[in-house]
Order: C-alpha cells, then sequence, then structure tokens
C-alpha cells in the first residue's frame, strides 16, 4: 500500500524547507522527497537546449526561462497529470515538495484516496519578501501559483512564518499519524503520504 504527502505553495513560502523538516523526522531510510517538476524540467530543458542542472536551483538562470517553462508545463500536465510523478525508489513515505495544481491534488486523490494526506504551507506576503519574493507578472498571477487559493479542505494547514516552535509542533503532529499509519502495514509494501503547501 502506499502513503503519500503532498505539499503545495507558493513561491518563496518554503516548502522545499519544510519537506526537508519533515524527511528528517520521518527518517530518510523511511521517507523520500519526489519533486513533480523535476522530469518535466528535464524534458523542457532537452527540448530548448538548456542545462537541467541549473532550471532546479533559485538563480537568475531559472528565472530567465520560468514564465515560458510554466505555460510550457500546463500544456503537458493538462494533458496527461500522472506523465511526471517519479518513482519513489520503494519508500514507505512519499513527499511530494512542489505540487501546484488542481490536476495534482485531484490524481493522487483519486489514486490514493485515504493514503494521501493534504498539507497547505501558508506564509505572509511580508515575510515571502523577506526572503526575496518579488512579483512577476505572468507567474505570480498563473495557475501553478493561484489555482489552488479557493481550496479550503486541507488535512493540515501550516503557518511557515518564522516561528520555529509552531512549525515544529505542527509537523510532528503529522509525524505522529504517518507513523501510525505506516507501522499498520506491511513494511514490504510501499507507502506515500501526500501534504499540500504554500509559498514562502
Amino acid at each position: 500500500m502506499d502513503y503519500h504527502s503532498k505539499l503545495f505553495g507558493k513561491r518563496k513560502s518554503g516548502k522545499d524547507f519544510v519537506a526537508d523538516l519533515l524527511q528528517k523526522k520521518l527518517g530518510h531510510e523511511k521517507c523520500v522527497i519526489l519533486r513533480l517538476s523535476g522530469p518535466l524540467k528535464k524534458q523542457y530543458a532537452k527540448e530548448r537546449g538548456l542545462d537541467f542542472t541549473r532550471l532546479l536551483d533559485s538563480t537568475e538562470y531559472k528565472e530567465t526561462f520560468r514564465k515560458d517553462m510554466i505555460l510550457w508545463g500546463e500544456e503537458k500536465r493538462n494533458k496527461d497529470p500522472a506523465t511526471y510523478v517519479e518513482e519513489a525508489d520503494k519508500k514507505l513515505v512519499w513527499i511530494i515538495s512542489d505540487a501546484r495544481r488542481p490536476s495534482d491534488l485531484l490524481y493522487f486523490k483519486n489514486n490514493y484516496k485515504d493514503r494521501c494526506l493534504c498539507v497547505r504551507i501558508s506564509c505572509s506576503d511580508e515575510v515571502r519578501n523577506q526572503r526575496g519574493f518579488v512579483f512577476t507578472k505572468g507567474v505570480d498571477d498563473a495557475e501553478s501559483e493561484c489555482a489552488l487559493d479557493h481550496v479550503k479542505d486541507w488535512n493540515f494547514v501550516i503557518n511557515n512564518d518564522n516561528n520555529q516552535l509552531i512549525l515544529d509542533e505542527m509537523l510532528n503532529e503529522i509525524v505522529k499519524i504517518v507513523n501510525e499509519k505506516t507501522t499498520k502495514t506491511d513494511n514490504s509494501d510501499s507507502n506515500s503520504l501526500q501534504f499540500e503547501k504554500s509559498y514562502l
């Protein structure tokens, strides 16, 4: 049985930061972080003759192609939402750290049902700005950033405004649920957990 944790969120909300903390708490031997955008960016780079590794970082190189990459990616995902779901290496728990679209949310909810935990990570605009966020038209008002703003039925909503104590309390609660779920299953099975995050 698979158990998925999906993180949905806006730019500079701290998706990777929270995913890393969660993986440390769950244990690397049990948990893997998956990024839906990885295979997507790899194909985009191949078609455009770009440096794939530089599209994975947070430098100006990626920002130069971000808008076109978003439009290209939307077309691909709309054709087949499952095309870029990566392999989980048979880890017990999957953390999907960059889910951003309704199609991502629906895919995992429909295919994994009660084996998904959806977590929204929120962050104030003030803190996002402190982390280097600058509004970019065509990016921050696009589907990849705004399409999930109306969703209310998250399993958890985490505020990531630099309060480490509150963040740890929420993550510990999530870890407790995940551990309870996964210890009830055969360890030979692959379990995944889904979380949704907001931007930092």
